[in-house]
């Protein structure tokens, strides 16, 4: 009998713990198991906007898939995905096609730009390693050049983050430690650099607890960030910003725009054919695709409905990890035929949200509200834990966190 070919889609959160089980779990002679992702590293997403401020170097938050996936139980491709074609559980990359018996979607995410004129040319984003560390070298460029030019040019000096999201206002906080550095660096009176925030609703981390969310106005605004909230971004251009607020259209100058305020899931899910919920595959109990048997999706790609508020859980880097299990246990049932499929069932712990290297946020442990120097210490605990389960101990002491005040 033919060992069934699993192919896992993308190396973010979801799709690399599931590889990493699954390594655990089947021996070679019972499947085959091929890992496809772009890079031939995985990154934690949580820490590109210390990437983008400059706060945290690149190679920290990368991590080589040869150093946490054992090559010889799982065959990588670097390479990418250009469609599925689920019907012929097919799939076409750019340099080849895979056949699979079992496959598992977890492409990520996209930036959603609401058809808004220019952000797309205009206004970068914190996607991925690389738009990070474009973002990083653009700011230090503007720095350089507001010193250089024989007119200051103070657009140079505005930075404008679009989004109040969790991923606006981590960068916000990371902005606003990192930007007295430059100054230094650079020769320039601190005073004149303005940090921008405009958010379309009435205040930033909208749904959040509302005491938690005041404390991280307060604290970035007593580091210089500014908020402009009930406003939406009408355009962006090179040199400037255009916003509406209270029904006026207002201009910001600037050549920094960093638009953090939506994101969709991997346009390819909706190109296959898959039924999906703008853009995500609504996934079943046991995270499989309706009508596809053989197809589990994972992450940014899967909808899954919280049926007591009857709206979808957030696509989180935890709620990935959690579904992980839950596939690879499922894909091991299919291929030992061993019974019934699990049901996945989300299990939140909470949320910790950082506010710069020496504060943060958080709502933890049923409701737990948790500030400052606890809560710094708690995100650190989290994302040392994911290390631990990704790659043991070694990753732990090699990527870690260790020095709170870090």
């Amino acid at each position: 009998m033919k060992k069934p070919d699993i192919v896992i889609l993308g190396a973010g959160y979801g799709g690399i713990m599931t590889a990493v089980k699954l390594q655990k779990k089947l021996n070679m002679n019972e499947a085959t198991i091929t890992l496809v992702n772009k890079y031939d590293y995985h990154y934690q997403t949580t820490w590109l906007h210390e990437n983008a401020a400059g706060t945290l170097h690149h190679d920290r938050t990368r991590i080589p898939i040869k150093d946490v996936v054992d090559t010889d139980k799982v065959h990588f491709v670097m390479d990418t995905v250009v469609s599925i074609k689920p019907e012929k559980k097919k799939v076409k990359l750019e340099n080849g096609e895979l056949y699979y018996d079992i496959l598992v979607i977890g492409l990520g995410f996209e930036t959603a730009t609401f058809g808004i004129p220019g952000l797309k040319e205009n206004a970068f984003t914190i996607e991925n390693i690389n738009s990070a560390r474009l973002i990083k070298d653009h700011l230090e460029y503007n720095f350089a050049m507001y010193q250089y030019e024989d007119e200051k040019n103070h657009g140079r000096l505005n930075i404008v983050v679009g989004g109040g999201g969790f991923t606006g206002v981590g960068y916000l906080g990371e902005l606003a430690n990192r930007i007295p550095a430059l100054c230094e660096e650079y020769d320039i009176n601190k005073s004149i650099v303005r940090i921008i925030n405009i958010e379309g609703e009435s205040t930033v981390l909208p749904g959040f607890d509302p005491q938690l969310t005041e404390y991280a106005m307060s604290s970035l605004e007593s580091r210089g960030v500014e908020f402009i909230t009930g406003a939406v971004l009408k355009e962006c251009k090179p040199d400037r910003i255009i916003y509406e607020k209270d029904g006026r259209e207002m201009e910001i100058p600037t050549y920094t725009t960093v638009w953090a305020a939506g994101v969709r899931a991997n346009t390819i899910v909706e190109e296959s054919g898959f039924e999906h919920n703008h853009g995500k595959i609504e996934v079943r109990h046991d995270l499989r695709a309706p009508d596809y048997d053989d197809v589990f999706a994972i992450g940014d790609c899967a909808l899954i409905i919280d049926e007591k508020t009857d709206s979808p859980y957030p696509s989180t880097a935890q709620m990935a990890v959690q579904q992980s299990e839950t596939v690879a246990h499922n894909i091991m049932s299919l291929v030992q035929e061993t019974g019934e499929l699990d049901e996945y069932k989300p299990h939140l712990l909470g949320t910790v949200t950082s506010l710069g290297n020496n504060d943060a946020i958080g709502d933890v442990l049923n409701n737990r509200k948790m500030f400052g120097m606890k809560a710094v210490i708690m995100k650190k605990i989290i994302d040392n834990r994911y290390l631990l389960k990704l790659g043991g101990v070694g990753l732990l002491m090699r990527k870690g966190k260790f020095n709170i005040f870090y």
